[in-house]
């Protein structure tokens, strides 16, 4: 029997990043292993159609268009068996709330909608336990934005906000509580061009190759068990990589003293570590969860609770 609440689809909210991805609860990597017969380890296995899934080993390379890559269908269900299980259910009608890096919303909302409902329902296995999901529907929503829909009247004045992913960097500005459309920016400059940046100077410097989890945990907490002229090299790299989204925001006009700034998304720590800011001017929310949730609560008010 479908899992409903007042006979109506559960929304789940799914944040599909370069690096990871998102849902109102969880979050975890992108990377995907298909596999023709079924794996050694498989902690993290979801079967499809016949085929085995390994979820969660590596990061996704970046692509400008999430519909060419199969995968994120894959991490898709796997996103919706994670928050079904909180909800402790297998079975469940569903509609799906995402987004799209906010100057591609438009062009590619329709084709995304069409990628993630190309099944009427899927019959899929996640971690040992069986799931069945009907898709009644999904709805796209500026990325980043989400984050903040539902308190647009708290931007006074003329506000910046600076959603900082894994593939990409979404800039938007909010003027008395109103979205600037004219003023919306997308850039390639998310946290995988800064880790690239530390891998480089490491080799460079020590002729050494770091685990990516080391690296993460210094760009994420500034610190790390492991030796000072490393642990260095990669604040060097950071610093420098800060730099440049300061300067990016610049390039649109960013002035500390005439606007205020909120960043979000999973490299708003970056900002929080390794950046000099005033924190009366400079909001950062450090919750990568809350562009999930963001979706969530947008597609429960143009749906009506669907």
């Amino acid at each position: 029997m479908n899992y409903t609440i007042n006979s109506k689809p559960v929304i789940i909210g799914i944040d599909h990043g370069y690096g990871n991805i998102k849902t109102a609860h969880t979050c975890f990597r992108t990377g995907v292993t298909a596999y023709d017969k079924e794996p050694t380890f498989k902690s993290d296995m979801l079967i499809f159609e016949g085929r085995y899934y390994i979820i969660g080993d590596e990061h996704k390379e970046f692509t400008a268009d999430k519909m060419t890559d199969p995968d994120y269908y894959i991490l898709t269900l796997a996103a919706i068996a994670r928050e079904l299980n909180i909800r402790a259910v297998t079975e469940a009608d569903v509609f799906l709330a995402v987004g799209l890096p906010l100057t591609w919303v438009s062009e590619q909302k329709d084709a995304f909608k069409a990628y993630l409902l190309r099944n009427k329902e899927a019959s899929f296995s996640f971690r040992g336990k069986d799931y069945h999901v009907t898709f009644a529907g999904a709805a796209v929503f500026p990325q980043g934005f989400s984050t903040v829909a539902d308190r647009l009247r708290e931007f006074k004045g003329v506000n910046m906000l600076c959603d900082i992913g894994n593939g990409t960097m979404n800039i938007m500005y909010i003027n008395n509580g109103k979205p600037v459309a004219s003023k919306c920016y997308t850039e390639k400059f998310g946290t995988q061009q800064c880790m690239i940046a530390v891998r480089e100077k490491l080799m460079q410097r020590f002729g050494v190759a770091v685990d990516d989890t080391v690296i993460e945990t210094v760009l994420r907490f500034g610190e790390a068990d492991i030796g000072k002229q490393y642990l260095d090299a990669i604040r060097e790299s950071a610093s420098e990589y800060v730099a440049g989204i300061l300067c990016r925001l610049r390039e649109h006009e960013y002035t500390p003293e005439l606007m205020k700034l909120y960043v979000v998304g999973g490299g708003s720590c970056l900002i929080k570590n390794f950046a000099e800011y005033d924190p009366a001017r400079v909001t950062i929310n450090g919750d990568i969860c809350a562009t999930a949730k963001g979706y969530e609560l947008l597609a429960q008010r143009s749906t009506g609770g669907v």
